[in-house]
């Protein structure tokens, strides 16, 4: 098998299984089994379970967060355009976590907690560097104000994603941010 294959293979195996059963419960040698390769070739080209787990989230983040922002840049208004962008990413984010690592486990376990850190701080670099390649935003917006952002939403997002007890929790807790601190957030930062 090509390079490239093998890749592709390990990542669609990677999607299934961590969706299924979560990444806590998905073991290297699951993943060789379904990818139809040995353990030693995952190794070759992934030298752990949690770096195929960034890959593939890392990947999805940022094929629909250009997907976002493509459907959002047609809003004129630009508080508008950027409290949408940033609820979208902000849902998408938890929505991804929870898919594939879930959050019970990232709750509970401290290597779960130190890769979210990472995800976090990779998250927060796609995020202000897809925002600083848009034109509409870029022309308008210091990228430090882009900066106060994306961090200050990403925070409160994985916070209460922290605290959060039930999905009806995370509900209300989206339509507080949604409401309640977005728009000052927005405000601040085109202001």
């Amino acid at each position: 098998m090509e390079a490239d294959k093998i890749i592709e293979s390990i990542k669609r195996s990677a999607r299934e299984l961590f969706r299924k059963y979560g990444y806590n419960k998905t073991s290297v040698n699951e993943l060789a089994k379904r990818a139809n390769i040995a353990k030693a070739t995952f190794y070759k080209y992934f030298e752990s379970k949690e770096l195929i787990l960034h890959a593939i989230l890392m990947e999805y983040i940022q094929e629909n967060v250009k997907d976002i922002l493509k459907k959002n840049v047609g809003q004129e208004d630009l508080a508008v355009f950027l409290g949408n962008t940033i609820l979208k990413v902000s849902r998408l984010t938890y929505t991804v976590c929870n898919e594939f690592v879930g959050w019970e486990f990232i709750r509970e376990s401290a290597n779960a907690q130190e890769y979210l850190k990472t995800l976090s701080d990779d998250l927060e670099f796609l995020l202000l560097s897809s925002f600083i390649q848009n034109d509409t935003i870029a022309a308008s917006i210091p990228e430090k104000k882009l900066t106060f952002l994306i961090k200050t939403s990403k925070n409160i997002v994985f916070s209460f994603a922290f605290t959060a007890v039930t999905e009806a929790d995370v509900r209300k807790n989206f339509i507080s941010f949604q409401k309640e601190i977005l728009p000052y957030l927005v405000h601040a930062t085109i202001h």
